[in-house]
């Protein structure tokens, strides 16, 4: 007996050198964070070295390895007593979240752009004092909180900070705690910018590829692009705002608006005319960046599935990697119905929350690739799912993201967990101080030549907010950073939604 344990007690020996080691080097590491540092402090054992051990008799070394842990310290401990938040300027207001915990890690999650950070802050109340290492748990407790789109945007926030805190937690990257990784890098997907002549979007082109190295790009086709041309559509007057445009992102103050009318419902039609010059904005495009770029479709405005079939049809000879959201993505007959028509991939899924709501898409094949958000699909494993479940039915899945670099590394690490994987969207390019709201707390940068850069040993999601760049770019409506939350404590309801 007393060898099987003079065994067991040598490797324990050889493991708690190697993790002792493995702790100091973090600790030296200059990018080792604050809140790492401290959470590897307070997991030491309680003050003993690993090398005044050695002597020791057996019960001796069981006993000094066990009097001093804190064990308040260990992950399984770790209680959630605070949600906090931030709202940045990016995309007109997108909420960073803070979620603190009694051992001064925290995780960082966002809310979508343009959800209020209240579908969050209503979750306090139901995830103080929980573990946030249980993410599974929490998530299920908190789901039903959750609605398509932006109204996902809570519940998938929290999810997010959950991922960061418990890799922080175990000292592991996000991908990590969803199996393991596929890639080591994620392929990128920007828009095309616009210009106002051909030379001058040939040279944006030329800076998009050659110089910020993107080898996948996607461009607008609206109706748009119609305006002011005799003869091009029919019915759009009807829709029209006080300035001649159809204003195709809605108007909040009027609910019958045009932006705010789903597809089948405007009654608009594209004459022949105005499919030719919706082919010849491709038509431009494409020979600016060749046919060894992927290009795909976005924002063509609201009409209904026939003139989405004639449409498709006039751009088939382009190649396009994929048309995207044609019409709503509940409308899974009238998917089906266009994907059977069309030989150019079609796409949607940027607005649906939870695997549940893909499943119609992907059982029927009305799309032959899946585009979730992670900041509305339900976060980072039920996005991993959604690919998953994709992949089986021989689908891949491409990533919408259109927020702070928060919503952003949520999406690489997810990306690099899933097989079926094309590539992400980086709808910031541009923004100058976009990158530098966070540090990368293994020195790389966020993003190399079209890539963004997978953390391999970074934990969490791998990034710090710069708190600097975060206070010059908050909302001008709320200045507030991360101001404590007090009145979202106490719950005030009884959830069960079963009988």
């Amino acid at each position: 007996m007393k060898s099987i344990l003079q065994q067991i007690i040598s490797q324990n020996k050889e493991q708690e050198r190697a993790l002792a080691a493995s702790h100091q080097a973090e600790l030296r590491n200059p990018h080792t964070t604050d809140s790492r540092r401290n959470f590897l402090k307070k997991t030491a054992l309680g003050g003993v070295a690993i090398t005044g051990l050695m002597s020791l008799s057996i019960e001796d070394t069981i006993a000094q390895t066990t009097q001093n842990v804190k064990r308040s310290s260990n992950p399984s401990d770790l209680k959630i007593t605070d949600i906090r938040y931030a709202l940045t300027n990016v995309l007109g207001g997108t909420a960073i979240l803070r979620i603190d915990t009694n051992q001064g890690i925290y995780g960082l999650g966002e809310v979508r752009d343009g959800a209020d950070a209240r579908y969050a802050l209503m979750l306090k109340s139901r995830i103080l004092g929980e573990n946030p290492c249980n993410v599974e748990l929490i998530f299920k407790k908190i789901r039903q909180f959750g609605g398509q789109s932006r109204q996902a945007g809570g519940v998938c926030g929290v999810e997010m900070a959950l991922w960061d805190l418990c890799g922080k937690a175990y000292g592991v990257p996000a991908w990590q705690l969803l199996g393991g990784r596929y890639r080591d890098k994620v392929r990128l997907y920007a828009d095309t910018p616009e210009a106002d002549s051909p030379e001058e979007q040939r040279k944006l082109i030329k800076y998009r590829i050659e110089d910020q190295g993107y080898t996948w790009l996607k461009m607008d086709v609206s109706i748009g692009e119609l305006k002011g041309k005799p003869g091009t559509l029919v019915n759009s007057k009807f829709w029209e705002n006080s300035k001649g445009d159809l204003a195709q992102w809605g108007d909040q103050s009027n609910y019958m608006s045009y932006g705010n009318a789903q597809h089948p419902f405007t009654q608009i039609q594209i004459t022949d005319k105005g499919l030719d010059v919706l082919a010849e904005v491709v038509d431009n495009v494409r020979k600016l960046v060749g046919y060894e770029i992927p290009l795909s479709t976005d924002h063509y405005g609201h009409f209904d599935m026939n003139n989405g079939i004639r449409m498709g049809r006039a751009l088939e000879k382009y190649r396009l990697a994929w048309l995207e959201d044609i019409v709503s993505w509940e409308l899974t007959d009238q998917w089906k119905t266009m994907a059977d028509a069309l030989e150019t991939p079609v796409l949607t899924g940027e607005d649906i929350y939870l695997l549940k709501y893909f499943k119609p898409l992907i059982d029927k094949r009305a799309v032959d690739i899946v585009h979730p958000d992670l900041a509305s699909s339900g976060g980072l494993l039920e996005t991993k799912r959604i690919g998953d479940y994709a992949e089986e039915n021989g689908i891949a899945m491409a990533m919408h993201q259109a927020g702070t670099p928060i919503s952003f590394m949520a999406s690489v690490h997810c990306a690099a967990a899933t097989q079926n994987f094309l590539a992400l969207e980086h709808h910031s390019v541009d923004l100058p101080w976009w990158e530098s709201m966070v540090k990368t707390t293994d020195g790389k940068p966020l993003i190399t030549k079209g890539y963004a850069n997978v953390p391999l040993t970074s934990p969490g999601l791998g990034i710090e907010l710069n708190e600097d760049v975060i206070k010059q770019h908050l909302h001008p409506k709320d200045k507030s950073y991360f101001a404590p939350t007090t009145e979202w404590n106490d719950k005030r309801s009884h959830d069960r939604i079963f009988s």
